[in-house]
C-alpha cells in the first residue's frame, strides 16, 4: 500500500468543523442543521484521512437503516475516494459483514442503529471497541443509540496513536428531539459544554452544490420541511394543535422549582395489565421522583402506593390514580385516595368567592380539562422536574408531552384533545409518563373549600395523624 496524504479543500463551515475534529477539547462534534451543507462529504473525507493517518485504526459509520446507509452514504464514500484518486486496491467492502477494510489494517464498520424491540437497550453495541466514529442523520436515532456508541469510542489504540480525545462526529438536520436539547438549544443560548460543538451549515454555505440544492429546496411544498431543510429552522411549529411549547418542555428540567411544602402522588396504573405503572412524587409543582413498575397485581400496586405515601408524608387526599381499568381496584383498596376517570365530565369551577356560582366548562371531559390546565402551567414555566432520570427517560417524557394536542373537530364550542389510542399509534407506546404528570392538574380543580377531618384511619401512610 503506497502512503497517501489526503489533501482537503473544505468549505468555510466545513473548516470550522475540522478544527473541532482535530483539537484536544471537543469530543462530540455536531455539523449540519440543513440540507446541502456538505455533511456527508465531510464525514467520508474525515474517516478516509483517519484510516490513512492511523494504520490499524477502527471506526464506524452509523445510520438508522443499513439500506439507506448503503444507498446514500456509501455512494458518497465512493465519490470521495474517486475525487482523491484513492487506488481501488487500497480498500474493499465486505458486504456480508458490512465493513470497509483497508490494506493497512484500518477498518470502518457500517452500523444499523435502528431501534429494535428485541434489543431495546442497544446491547448489540456493548462490546464493540472503536477509535472514533461518525453518526449520519442522527436526528433519526433513538437517544440510547448515541448514548451507547459514545461509550464505545476511545477504546481502540487511541493511546498508541497519540489521540488525546476520542472523536464522535454527528451530522443532522433540525429535529425536535434530544439533538435540540443537547446540541442546538445550548448552542443557540451560548451555554454549550466545552466538550460539545455545533457548526451550522446550510445549502448556501456549500459553493459546489448551492445552486442545485437551492432549486430543489425551493420546490418543497410543505412549509415545515422547507423551513427545516432549506432555512435550518429548529423552532418550527410542527402543528398548530400542540398545546405545550417545545422550549417550555425543555425548560422544565433546568428551571428552579417554586418553594412549596405540599406533597402529592399521581399514578398512571397499568390498564388491564398491558402498560407499565408510573408513580410521580410532587413537591408543589416540582416532580421530584418517578418510579416505574411492570407486570404486578392490584395488591402489590396498593402496597407500593401506601408505602410511598408514608415515606413522603403525603396525605391520602393528595394522591390520585387513574380509575380506568385495574386502577379502580387500587382506589377501592386505598380508601381516601382519589380516582381519575378520564372520560368523566369536566369539573365546574366557582365564579363567586363563596362558591355559590359555578362556571360551565367547555371541555370534552376531565382529561381534556386537566391537559389544558397542565399545558398552561408548563408554558408559564410553573412545572419543574427535579427527579433524577436518565437521558433516555427524559427523551421519552419530552416526546410524550409533545403529543398533548388539540383535536380539530367541527364542534367549535367544545375543547378536545387527541385520544390515547392515537397517541399510542404516534409514539409506538403508551404515554404513561405524560398521563401521570397531567393528573397533577386535578388538584388545581379540587382545592378544599374548608378544613375537614379525614376519614378514620386515613392519613399519612394509612395512619391518622390528627
Amino acid at each position: 500500500m503506497i502512503p497517501i496524504t489526503v489533501k482537503i479543500t473544505p468549505q468555510p463551515k466545513q473548516w470550522l468543523c475540522y478544527q473541532k475534529l482535530f483539537d484536544d477539547i471537543t469530543r462530540f462534534i455536531g455539523f449540519g442543521g440543513g440540507a446541502g451543507g456538505g455533511k456527508t462529504w465531510l464525514g467520508c473525507e474525515w474517516l478516509l484521512m483517519n484510516c490513512y493517518r492511523y494504520p490499524g485504526s477502527k471506526w464506524f459509520i452509523g445510520r438508522k437503516e443499513l439500506k439507506r446507509l448503503m444507498g446514500s452514504t456509501y455512494v458518497t464514500w465512493t465519490k470521495v475516494c474517486a475525487y482523491h484518486k484513492i487506488p481501488k486496491t487500497d480498500w474493499k467492502l465486505d458486504g456480508k459483514y458490512n465493513y470497509i477494510e483497508f490494506t493497512n489494517g484500518s477498518r470502518i464498520d457500517l452500523l444499523d442503529v435502528d431501534y429494535k424491540p428485541s434489543d431495546p437497550m442497544f446491547e448489540r453495541f456493548g462490546s464493540l471497541e472503536y477509535t472514533g466514529g461518525w453518526g449520519e442523520e442522527v436526528g433519526e436515532w433513538h437517544f440510547l443509540a448515541f448514548d451507547v456508541l459514545k461509550s464505545r469510542i476511545g477504546r481502540w489504540k487511541n493511546l498508541e496513536f497519540g489521540l488525546a480525545l476520542p472523536k464522535f462526529l454527528l451530522t443532522f438536520n433540525p429535529t425536535k428531539n434530544w439533538l435540540y436539547r443537547i446540541f442546538y438549544k445550548p448552542w443557540r443560548d451560548k451555554f454549550l459544554p466545552k466538550e460539545y460543538s455545533f457548526t451550522q451549515a446550510l445549502f448556501m454555505d456549500n459553493e459546489f452544490t448551492a445552486v442545485e440544492y437551492g432549486k430543489s429546496l425551493n420546490e418543497i411544498s410543505d412549509p415545515i420541511t422547507k423551513a427545516r431543510l432549506r432555512d435550518g429552522i429548529w423552532e418550527y411549529d410542527d402543528e398548530d394543535t400542540v398545546l405545550i411549547g417545545y422550549d417550555s418542555i425543555i425548560d422544565m428540567f433546568t428551571s428552579p422549582p417554586e418553594f412549596s411544602t405540599d406533597m402529592y402522588l399521581t399514578g398512571d396504573i397499568a390498564r388491564f395489565g398491558s402498560d407499565r405503572i408510573v408513580y410521580g412524587i410532587w413537591r408543589g409543582w416540582d416532580l421530584i421522583k418517578i418510579i416505574t413498575k411492570q407486570h404486578q397485581g392490584i395488591d402489590t400496586t396498593s402496597t407500593d402506593i401506601r408505602t410511598l405515601l408514608g415515606e413522603h408524608r403525603i396525605p391520602y387526599s393528595h394522591c390520585i390514580v387513574d380509575e380506568d381499568g385495574v386502577g379502580g381496584g387500587v382506589v377501592d383498596t386505598l380508601r381516601g385516595i382519589k380516582g381519575f376517570v378520564n372520560n368523566s365530565s369536566a369539573i365546574q369551577t366557582p365564579t363567586a368567592v363563596d362558591g355559590s356560582k359555578l362556571k360551565k366548562e367547555n371541555y370534552r371531559n376531565l382529561k381534556t380539562q386537566c391537559s389544558y390546565i397542565f399545558a398552561g402551567k408548563v408554558n408559564n414555566h410553573g412545572v419543574t422536574v427535579s427527579a433524577e432520570i436518565s437521558e433516555a427517560e427524559r427523551d421519552l417524557l419530552v416526546e410524550e408531552l409533545g403529543q398533548i394536542r388539540r383535536k380539530i373537530t367541527n364542534d367549535v364550542t367544545t375543547l378536545q384533545i387527541i385520544g390515547k389510542e392515537e397517541v399510542k399509534e404516534n409514539l409506538g407506546r403508551s404515554p404513561d409518563l405524560s398521563d401521570m404528570m397531567m393528573m397533577r392538574a386535578y388538584f388545581e380543580l379540587d382545592k378544599p373549600k374548608r378544613f375537614s377531618m379525614p376519614p378514620a384511619g386515613v392519613g399519612f401512610g394509612g395512619v391518622n395523624p390528627y
